[in-house]
């Protein structure tokens, strides 16, 4: 069985957040759809890891900033495609250890109270959640629509674009000890060692060892 077919569906990608108290907190994901029209509903699966995770399931709300492709300026035949810097601020750190809105200015309060993200999106939608589902390492939400507003009319981006255009291209690295090295594809981190174990977790972006490919 070939795992990388997996890669071949199609995603989106976007900046879950959440509020509990005076903590707000946010991580990407990939999966989020409209679950029904009437009334109008979103469904969304997380990674039980996440500590946006656990504020969901307390709290019973979230926001959805869906993340756009890129802007055109015509004029000029300028392009600029969503910056990196958002998927390393919001994918791959937790919130237990940090506060991933300090010093951040590009976010503002939706009706809920949870922020949305203003850069590098065209779209937020505010879920209050009705109904949840175990799946095993992830939870699906689903929820009803309380409040979405369209920010801008550049297309949204794609998991695959991710990878092809917008995460940076690991450079090759050498081991200092002389092992193998797995590095993870999501987010670069590497492992050392002759196998990677099958129920590995990488320990920043959670993901498992299927993401990871041998590079030395």
């Amino acid at each position: 069985m070939d795992n990388q077919a997996m890669f071949k569906l199609s995603y989106g990608l976007f900046v879950l957040t959440a509020r509990d108290g005076e903590k707000d907190n946010g991580c990407i994901i990939n999966t989020a759809i409209q679950a029904a029209s009437t009334p109008n509903q979103l469904s969304i699966c997380v990674n039980k890891t996440n500590y946006t995770h656990d504020m969901i399931v307390k709290t019973g709300i979230f926001t959805v900033s869906i993340m756009l492709l890129c802007w055109f300026l015509y004029l000029r035949w300028l392009r600029r495609c969503v910056s990196f810097d958002i998927f390393k601020r919001f994918g791959f750190a937790s919130g237990r250890d940090v506060d991933k809105f300090a010093d951040y200015d590009e976010c503002k309060r939706g009706e809920n109270r949870v922020y949305y993200i203003t850069e590098d999106t065209n779209a937020y939608i505010s879920v209050k959640v009705s109904k949840t589902e175990d799946l095993g390492s992830h939870t699906m939400f689903v929820g009803e629509i309380t409040d979405m507003e369209i920010l801008g009319e550049e297309p949204s981006v794609t998991y695959a674009y991710y990878f092809q255009h917008i995460k940076p291209k690991p450079e090759a690295s050498a081991s200092p000890s002389g092992k193998t090295v797995w590095r993870c594809k999501i987010c670069g981190y590497e492992y050392e060692g002759e196998e990677i174990p099958e129920d590995y977790i990488c320990p920043i972006c959670k993901h498992p060892a299927s993401d990871f490919e041998k590079v030395l």
